[in-house]
């Protein structure tokens, strides 16, 4: 029998927030870049400020991904919001900007642009795909003190960034989560346990799976519907 759980509170990241997720960077920066580059680095920093032109303007984002050729939606646009460690979905502050720049080594977008396979690989490392995929948490929690976010923006994250790497067991997820009416939000805890699970746990036949294992109920809830429910 499935055990039940406690319902989570809080406030919840929004579906519609989230369109952030399908939406994840509509509002943003204003650039025009034209830019050189030198070794100098209080010059560097001077020119990288130059670049940062507006915080507030809602075509910024846009402007960008479509100066470098990629979607809104793409998780290139939240691998780079995570290499420059942005705080606040949709805007980067001038100190993140420059950073982000510097490190990505791009003082024009055609440099930014070429920048995102490297990038794309960055992330792909073990070690920094856990933080990045901790920092997508983070970043879709948009209020003060907020904690926790809803089952269908969750959903879209997955499949933002883990569908990629695990496309059965995200697709088995996603439909668990859509089916099951016990959780309505997902905490950190839960969220960085359905990466381990992915990584961890042979698909589908889930053999070593073990409950002792620390794992949290969500999961041993699904399990028990996945071995109810075989693929």
């Amino acid at each position: 029998m499935r055990r039940s759980s406690t319902r989570k509170t809080g406030t919840p990241t929004s579906a519609s927030s989230l369109n952030s997720a399908a939406d994840l960077f509509r509002s943003g920066i204003a650039l025009q870049i034209s830019i050189g580059w030198d070794n100098n680095y209080e010059a560097d920093m001077d020119k990288l400020s130059k670049v940062f032109t507006s915080f507030c303007s809602p075509e910024g984002i846009e402007n960008l991904c479509s100066d470098i050729q990629v979607d809104h939606t793409d998780v290139r646009i939240l691998m780079l919001a995570w290499k420059m460690q942005a705080a606040k979905q949709g805007y980067f502050t001038l100190d993140e900007w420059r950073q982000g720049l510097r490190s990505l080594r791009a003082d024009t977008v055609a440099k930014l642009k070429k920048a995102l396979p490297e990038l794309e690989k960055e992330v792909s490392k073990p070690g920094n795909f856990k933080d990045f995929y901790a920092y997508a948490f983070r970043y879709c929690l948009t209020e003060e003190k907020q904690k926790h976010i809803d089952i269908e923006s969750i959903c879209i994250l997955l499949e933002l960034v883990l569908g990629s790497q695990y496309r059965p067991q995200v697709d088995s997820i996603i439909e668990y989560l859509r089916y099951q009416k016990e959780y309505k939000v997902i905490n950190m805890d839960q969220w960085m346990s359905i990466q381990r699970f992915c990584d961890e746990i042979n698909f589908p036949s889930l053999e070593n799976y073990n409950p002792d294992y620390g794992w949290p109920l969500l999961l041993d809830n699904y399990v028990e519907w996945m071995r109810g429910n075989p693929c």
